[in-house]
């Protein structure tokens, strides 16, 4: 039993050479001609704008999230599918497909309540919808508000 982790060091310790040994023959073999140009930021193609270091907005987040998740539901709805028409697995266990179409269709059903949930939350909603400030009939003069504004929120 030990002799087969011998195997897996030595496929693994193999492995690790032949990468060293790739990466080092490489260094040497490839051109190095650095330019301003080459040095430069590349962001997809355009000159760059601005900091890098800035505050994100959260939806893009929950966007890629979004994204991560249906993209996993393909990685586990395509062996099921590929499964399902194997005919020597279906003659095999007829109650088969019945079983993978049943639990691909709760698989996605708890995917599409989780969709539902966001939407309805209005996480993928780009744009906020923006509610104006309701105008109130009240005898105090905006100046008055303006002024208290501007004596505590400080020097800017």
């Amino acid at each position: 039993m030990i002799e087969q982790f011998g195997y897996v060091a030595a496929f693994l310790g193999a492995g690790m050479l032949f990468l060293g040994l790739i990466l080092t023959l490489a260094r040497f073999i490839r051109p190095n001609r650095p330019n301003v140009e080459k040095n430069s930021t590349y962001e997809s193609g355009e000159a760059p704008v601005g900091n890098a270091n800035i505050r994100f907005n959260p939806r893009f987040y929950v966007i890629a999230l979004l994204f991560v998740l249906f993209e996993i539901e393909l990685v586990f709805l395509f062996p099921t599918a590929t499964l399902l028409k194997d005919k020597a697995l279906s003659a095999a266990a007829p109650e088969f497909p019945m079983y993978a179409v049943f639990e691909i269709l709760l698989f996605v059903g708890i995917l599409a309540l989780g969709l539902a949930f966001a939407w309805v939350k209005g996480y993928l909603n780009w744009e906020k919808p923006e509610t104006a400030a309701e105008k109130l009939n009240i005898p105090i003069p905006d100046s008055v508000y303006d002024s208290i504004r501007t004596k505590h929120s400080g020097p800017k």
